[in-house]
Formats: structure tokens, C-alpha cells, sequence
């Protein structure tokens, strides 16, 4: 054999042995003493994880400090109760509660913003537009109109946060009574010599007080239910019944008397500057806006509080009249229209029959409902 030929070996193995070499072959580096950008770019996003790093241990360390500082509140100033929790968080009405409890609203706030920002637009725009071009004392009759303005808004406050006589349930007992015929069973008391019947509410697990009502807005038992105003959010009931009328009869006033000083600018203008109408209209849009409103407003408040009067009169309830509860009977509760007026009126209110601030131990108290807190 040829010394200088390849052996077969040698001719079958090597090129597997080169392929393996050229595959386990690194690839090459190269190194520089030099930065390049993209080390520029991982060093500014360690500096900027660096900062988020601190920036979030910053704000952990402050969220412990305020919990440490919250149970130690809590320790100090709940005498060792701080497990016990107050009535207003549980309830099972719709209510909305503001100020641990202080202040009660309805469960929908709309009506109550349009019509305090609907006051407060008409008493801005009768300041700055109109009041000051009365030459005869401005400055007086711009207190006459804030002050007119603080009452409606006092009474529209009054009424609407404060409790309107909600009826506490029974949540002690889950049996209903109903008798064997699948009916409602219901109790008869006498009022002033009249039989009055009591019916049973499912929901309260009571039987009502005379006059009382189930509201279904606020999912609540009312005494001397009234009515659920809108506008107000809220149940118009025995503990609001006065601040309500107080506030229909202040808002009467209130636009009226915008709405007299609405008419006799436009009276200047018209008769007395001779503008026109359209000059009126492009020279004064905001009056005519004022008077216009303002003339609806006293057409609805006065229709509501001429009805309000009528109802106090007979001693009637919007929800009695309405039902015809006394259409084929004497009402009970009629006792001369200077007594009805006297009862509406001057009688002293009661006490709420709820106590939303009180502190009650978890499952002391019934969780059926919306609790809604603020």
C-alpha cells in the first residue's frame, strides 16, 4: 500500500470529525475598550429601574406607617371595641350614608344635583346680571337674594339628608306570618273609634304602623309615608314632612322674586329702551333664560304647594289621597283643619326610631341588603 495514500479510515471519519469541530466552533467575540449604544441604553434603564425601585419602596413604607398609625388610632380611641362595627354599615335599605351615619340620602342623587345646581345657576345669573343694573340699592337686593337663596338650600339639604322616619325591621325572626289560605295575615287596631287594619310587610317582617308604607326606591318601611320625591332622592315622610313644605314654600318665593326683577328689566328694555324683542333676545339672552325658567318653577311649586296645604287641611297623605284610602269611609285622623295644621306643624317631631350610629356586633345585625357608605 501507498504510504502516501489516505487510509479508508481515515477518508470515512474525517469529514464527520471536521463537521463536529466546525459546529462546536463558539462564534466569535469581539472585544473593544469602548461603550457601545446599547450599553448606554441598559446602564439608563438600570438607573431608571433604581429610581422606580426606591419610588416603590418609598410608598410601601408610608402605606405601613399609616396602617400602624390607623391601629393605634383605632386602640387609643375604641376603648378595646374595634371589632364591633356601627348599624349604618349594615344596613339593608338602599340609603346612602355620609358622616358615619349623621346624614341619610337616597339611593339615587340625580334629582337632588339638578335641583340644588339648578337653584344655585338661577341665583348666580340674577346676581351678576340683572340684580345690578336696578338703580335703586343693588347691594340690598343682593342680600335679599343670597339670603333667600342659603334658605332653600338649608331646607333642600334638611330634607333630604335627614332620616324621613324609617321603621326599623325585625330581623330576629325569619318566619313570616301567613296563614294556612296562603294570605298575608294582617292586625286590626282602632284609631279614634275607626278600625284600622295593619298589614304585613315581607321585606320588614312587620306588620306597619297606620299610615306607614313600604318605599320601593329606598327598600324601606316609612312612617306616615308621604311620598318619594325625585327631585330630592329622597322619602317624604313623618320626621321631613315640615323642612319639605319649608322648602317648597321658600323656593316659591325665591323665584318669584327673580322672576319680578326678570320682568321689569325686560319691561325697560322693551317699553322704555325700545330694543325689540330680538334685540332683547341678543342683548339679554340671560334674562329671558331666568324669567322663562323662573315662571315654570313658580307654575310647579305653586300647584304642589296649594296641594301640600290642601292635604294638611283634610290631614291626608299624598300616598292616602292618591289610593282614595278614605273614599268610602271617614278618615280617622281628621280632626278639624286648625288641629290638622296644629299637628302638621307645631308638634314636636319624634325621634328616629333608628339609631345608625349605633355600634352592633357582627351578626347582631341582619346583612340582607345594600349597604352603600361614604
Amino acid at each position: 500500500m501507498d504510504p502516501l495514500k489516505p487510509r479508508p479510515e481515515e477518508t470515512e471519519i474525517g469529514p464527520e470529525a471536521t463537521e463536529s469541530i466546525t459546529l462546536s466552533v463558539p462564534p466569535e467575540v469581539v472585544c473593544t475598550d469602548s461603550p457601545v449604544k446599547g450599553d448606554k441604553n441598559e446602564v439608563e434603564t438600570d438607573v431608571v429601574e433604581g429610581k422606580s425601585n426606591i419610588l416603590v419602596s418609598l410608598r410601601e413604607s408610608l402605606v405601613g406607617a399609616k396602617k400602624v398609625v390607623q391601629e393605634r388610632w383605632l386602640k387609643c380611641f375604641s376603648s378595646g371595641r374595634a371589632d364591633r362595627t356601627r348599624a349604618y354599615q349594615v344596613w339593608q335599605g338602599n340609603n346612602v350614608f355620609f358622616c358615619r351615619g349623621r346624614l341619610i340620602c337616597g339611593p339615587d342623587p340625580r334629582g337632588l344635583l339638578l335641583t340644588a345646581v339648578s337653584i344655585s345657576l338661577s341665583s348666580w345669573i340674577f346676581t351678576v346680571y340683572i340684580a345690578r343694573d336696578f338703580p335703586n340699592r343693588p347691594s340690598l337686593i343682593i342680600a335679599f337674594s343670597v339670603t333667600l337663596t342659603l334658605m332653600v338650600i338649608v331646607n333642600l339639604i334638611a330634607v333630604s339628608a335627614i332620616d324621613p322616619g324609617i321603621i326599623p325591621r325585625n330581623d330576629q325572626s325569619d318566619v313570616e306570618e301567613v296563614s294556612t289560605s296562603g294570605r298575608t295575615r294582617r292586625k286590626r287596631v282602632t284609631v279614634n273609634g275607626m278600625e284600622v287594619k295593619l298589614k304585613y310587610c315581607r321585606t320588614c317582617k312587620i306588620y306597619r304602623p297606620p299610615r306607614s308604607c313600604h318605599c320601593a326606591t329606598c327598600d324601606n318601611c316609612v312612617e306616615k309615608f308621604d311620598h318619594h320625591c325625585p327631585w330630592i332622592g329622597q322619602c317624604i315622610g313623618l320626621r321631613n314632612y315640615r323642612f319639605y313644605l319649608t322648602f317648597l314654600v321658600a323656593a316659591l318665593v325665591f323665584f318669584a322674586f327673580n322672576f319680578a326683577f326678570c320682568f321689569w328689566r325686560i319691561h325697560q328694555r322693551l317699553f322704555v329702551a325700545n330694543t325689540g324683542l330680538l334685540g332683547l333676545l341678543r342683548n339679554c339672552p340671560e334674562t329671558v333664560a331666568l324669567a322663562s325658567f323662573s315662571f315654570v318653577a313658580i307654575g310647579l311649586l305653586g300647584c304642589l304647594a296649594s296641594y301640600q296645604v290642601y292635604l294638611i287641611a283634610i290631614n291626608q297623605t299624598f300616598y292616602e289621597n292618591f289610593r282614595q284610602r278614605y273614599a268610602g269611609s271617614r278618615n280617622p285622623y281628621d280632626k278639624g283643619i286648625l288641629r290638622n295644621i296644629k299637628e302638621a306643624l307645631l308638634v314636636q317631631l319624634p325621634p328616629s326610631r333608628v339609631d345608625f350610629r349605633a355600634e352592633v356586633t357582627p351578626g347582631e345585625w341582619f346583612v340582607g341588603g345594600n349597604s352603600n357608605v361614604r
